[in-house]
């Protein structure tokens, strides 16, 4: 019965296992594949031996059983490093999913007829139209039309920004409102978002490799077994000769195949995977999705922390900061903003509405709206007629906004975005929208400086803005206006002198950035492609994850010096004693499922409940929130 069940489990393993030898062994590397191939061929030998009679009394099942045990143990540990290593990255299919697969093409002289052809066929200079809701395919110049632009995977900012005649588009970016008819001007390769998948793939392609503990030790470690196994074979055969007469040939082939088991890495082979699964398991407690060897390796080492502000440092939606009425009445001039914004679907026009709400203020219902794309809305509000958007839209309706200058410049100079407000043709007030700084964002960036690590804020905005951030979260280096690629060009200019980097963003703009950085750190809150790119992904929206995750780096890569150290005491003692041929090999292996079990319960600590839950947990990436996505004016 132990023949036939070593039969069927090594025709299942033996093939993979045996490719896996054999690559090892043409690049010239003796490791635990190797020395479980020579073990478990070994065992098969003996009892093939065994099998045929020529011995009488030979332990044929012992043999077998070492060939099964031995196999089954090394499946174990395959399957538990597996659960920690990286997964094949989804961003460029992500990224790759942002293109529509056609474009409506419009004939040169702009009339009525259209074709939808795929994008591949598009050529520059075509014209494309680009309706409400609708993904922009291809880079270009918008020839006619005007609507908001959703352009947060170039700046990761959440206000989407308005565009007309004469203004750039990229392919991948969402025209929320009004229709667009766009000149193609990039194509293929050449397209901003064929540019940042080229900037995913390098990253990657540079992302350096990472030689773990365990895999230098197994360099040395497996030719020292392999010589102490055949020292044993040999010298009990040549010993016996000598001393007896004859050699001793059972004890000899008993002290090679003990050294084999005895000497098997399995131990050392799952210390490093059991140590990443129990801190997996600490971490999904604490919100923390650990998802590659270089999380928990490599975070403890970081030197420079560079963090994106929207969506990370921010909250990352538009919210009213200030309020300045030229007659001192805020409350009013909030509810008539309210008011004239009541049918507008643009994320500065809720956000006002949405203050209006939060301070329990009477909105009128609008007895007259138009939204002019682009600048803003006209409503006519309990008789009075206001006009609300940008400084321009007042200018076109004859406005004077000369008392409003001086204010208009400070809180542009704060990094806020500016809506200017007007009743009966005179201006009325200014209403100033920010994205607030996260509550937790000082803590972090305090607690980071504590421990050594230099922040560094990166952001698509402008100066004003990120400086304005910045000085509120005492961070002195500060780089604004940064485009993808640009994102990544600081992260490996960083890694110039071999520090190591943390990257902490949320967009898709960060995904460059994210994949070079030597631990990709992604808030759960963002898009998918962000999510894909990270070594780690904070589940909740709290900043105070990424000091969770460097602890756990920390207590889980001190938890696999600890697991190694044990597994190298085990065979230590353990080698010595089997090269006596004394060590039955079914005693050895017995003997190495001690030590599995002694390393299994240092890394659990009494926690059996957090292996369960990383085991669950490990390589899967939480799903984001499906949140309507407004439409602009």
């Amino acid at each position: 019965m132990t023949a036939v069940l070593a039969v069927l489990m090594l025709t299942g393993v033996a093939p993979h296992i045996g490719a896996m030898a054999a690559q090892a062994l043409r690049r010239g590397i003796l490791n635990q594949h190797v020395l479980l191939e020579v073990g478990a061929l070994a065992g098969i030998t003996g009892g093939v031996i065994g099998l045929t009679g020529i011995l009488p009394g030979y332990p044929t099942a012992a043999f077998f059983a070492v060939a099964v045990l031995v196999s089954t143990y090394h499946i174990f540990s395959e399957w538990l490093s597996l659960l920690v290593k990286t997964r094949s990255s989804q961003a460029v299919k992500k990224l790759l999913d942002l293109q529509p697969d056609t474009a409506c093409v419009v004939d040169r002289d702009g009339d009525s007829r259209e074709r939808e052809l795929p994008v591949e066929d598009v050529r520059v200079g075509q014209l494309v139209r680009v309706r409400p809701g609708e993904r922009i395919p291809l880079d270009g110049i918008v020839r006619e039309g005007g609507s908001a632009v959703d352009v947060s995977l170039v700046t990761g900012e959440p206000v989407p920004v308005e565009r007309a005649a004469g203004d750039e588009v990229v392919g991948g970016s969402i025209n929320t409102t009004g229709t667009l008819l766009i000149k193609v001007t990039r194509v293929g390769a050449e397209t901003f978002l064929s540019q940042v998948i080229r900037q995913v793939e390098d990253a990657r392609a540079l992302k350096p490799g990472i030689l773990h503990l365990v895999d230098r030790v197994l360099r040395l470690y497996t030719p020292t077994v392999l010589i102490v196994a055949a020292l044993a074979l040999i010298g009990w055969l040549a010993g016996s000769w000598l001393i007896a007469g004859e050699p001793d040939i059972q004890r000899a082939v008993f002290a090679g195949l003990s050294v084999l088991v005895m000497g098997y890495p399995c131990a050392v082979g799952i210390a490093a995977p059991l140590a990443i699964v129990r801190g997996a398991g600490e971490a999904a407690d604490a919100g923390v999705l650990m998802r590659t060897g270089e999380a928990f390796q490599t975070l403890r080492l970081a030197r420079y922390a560079v963090l994106d502000k929207t969506g990370t440092l921010t909250e990352g939606r538009p919210t009213v900061a200030e309020i300045h009425a030229l007659d001192g009445d805020t409350s009013g001039l909030l509810a008539l903003a309210a008011a004239a914004e009541a049918h507008s679907q643009h994320p500065l026009g809720r956000a006002i509405a949405a203050a209006a709400v939060h301070r329990h203020l009477q909105v009128a219902e609008p007895e007259e709206f138009t939204s002019i794309t682009g600048f803003g809305v006209r409503a006519r509000v309990g008789g009075r007629q206001v006009v609300i958007g940008r400084p321009d839209l007042l200018a076109d309706h004859g406005i004077d906004t000369a008392p409003l200058h001086d204010l208009l410049e400070r809180l542009r100079a704060a990094g806020h975005t500016v809506i200017t407000v007007a009743a009966d043709g005179q201006p009325a007030g200014v209403i100033a929208l920010g994205d607030q700084v996260r509550a937790e964002a000082a803590e972090v960036i305090t607690a980071l400086g504590a421990a050594g690590i230099t922040p560094v804020l990166v952001t698509g905005d402008d100066a004003s803005a990120a400086a304005h951030a910045a000085d509120r979260l005492g961070i002195e280096q500060v780089h604004s206006g940064v485009l993808p690629d640009g994102k990544a060009a600081l992260i490996r200019a960083l890694q110039a002198d071999g520090s190591r980097v943390a990257m902490v963003g949320d967009g898709i703009n960060d995904a460059p950035a994210l994949m070079q950085a030597d631990v990709g750190i992604a808030m759960g809150h963002g898009t998918d492609i962000a999510i894909e790119s990270a070594d780690v992904i904070a589940l909740h929206e709290d900043l105070r994850a990424v000091l969770a995750a460097r602890q756990i780096s920390r207590t889980s890569y001190r938890r696999v010096k600890q697991n190694v150290g044990l597994a190298f005491v085990f065979n230590g003692v353990g080698i010595p004693l089997a090269a006596t041929g004394l060590v039955y090999p079914v005693w050895a292996m017995v003997a190495m499922a001690v030590s599995v079990t002694t390393i299994f319960l240092n890394s659990i600590g009494g926690r059996p409940r957090l292996l369960f839950a990383a085991i669950a947990s490990v390589g899967r990436h939480p799903a984001p929130e499906e949140t309507p996505r407004p439409a602009a004016r």
